[in-house]
């Protein structure tokens, strides 16, 4: 019995340290071959000359809404990435309230082309200042509907531990991508279930990263300050343009 309970032991932890050399999960970015994505909103300030010398920078996402006010950015910043051949993406900031009027005034603003991520971002479970997710779903049910797509899912790690949690195999969420939150060099704790993996990571922001010393910012993207939200895309560059805007559903 003893024996059997460490060579269990011992295939848990095999296993724990096989997942946290997962690539994709071990400061990908490092890699010069896989994409990256900035998501700025409005206080957010971009040199369009200087970031454009970053060649793995090949897409952004921008807030949309917020609730139910829209980004004051919005609207200019994707005429002027879409002329530079950027690959274009929106978000909502979901609040508490109606998802329906929230997602009709998301989609009212977006006008998403063909080419469009949509993006539902799940700040917390504090649903009393963020959107649940009974609410989350009537809003992806509702985005379906009115595109025929799935909005990819922001999430931190609290969030998406807890959809896990709560969440059916057949659930809704189980059809969305995940754009994962997690400000850190390496993960050895993705709870999988709802999603295997990410699609996009969030991994820097004012997080973890400072104006006074730029050299701690686990990634630095020319043209932005050091507040700026960077993504590394689970695959390349090529990848990326490929399968943007991630509009079937997730495997």
């Amino acid at each position: 019995m003893i024996r059997t309970l460490l060579l269990i032991s011992s295939l848990v932890a095999c296993s724990s340290l096989l997942f946290a050399q997962s690539p994709e999960f071990t400061e990908p970015w490092k890699n010069p071959n896989v994409a990256l994505a900035i998501d700025p909103f409005e206080g957010n300030d971009i040199d369009w000359e200087r970031l454009a010398t970053d060649k793995r920078v090949v897409a952004i996402i921008h807030r949309a809404t917020i609730g139910d006010r829209a980004d004051k950015k919005y609207a200019e910043r994707k005429i002027e990435a879409k002329r530079r051949g950027y690959k274009w993406g929106a978000y909502h900031y979901g609040k508490p309230g109606d998802p329906i009027k929230q997602a009709d005034f998301f989609l009212a603003t977006v006008k998403p082309e063909k080419d469009d991520l949509l993006a539902l971002d799940l700040e917390s479970t504090d649903f009393d200042k963020h959107m649940s997710f009974d609410e989350a779903r009537a809003f992806i049910k509702r985005i379906k509907e009115k595109t025929g797509r799935y909005p990819i899912i922001y999430a931190n790690n609290l969030v998406t531990k807890a959809i896990v949690e709560e969440a059916e195999s057949d659930d809704v969420f189980a059809k969305t991508h995940l754009w994962y939150a997690r400000f850190r060099r390496s993960v050895n704790d993705f709870p999988a279930g709802t999603w295997k993996t990410y699609t996009l990571w969030q991994f820097s922001s004012e997080m973890n990263c400072t104006a006074a010393d730029r050299s701690t910012c686990l990634y630095t993207v020319p043209g932005t300050e050091y507040d700026m939200d960077v993504d590394v895309f689970n695959g390349t560059v090529e990848q990326l343009k490929a399968k943007w805007p991630f509009d079937s559903s997730a495997p």
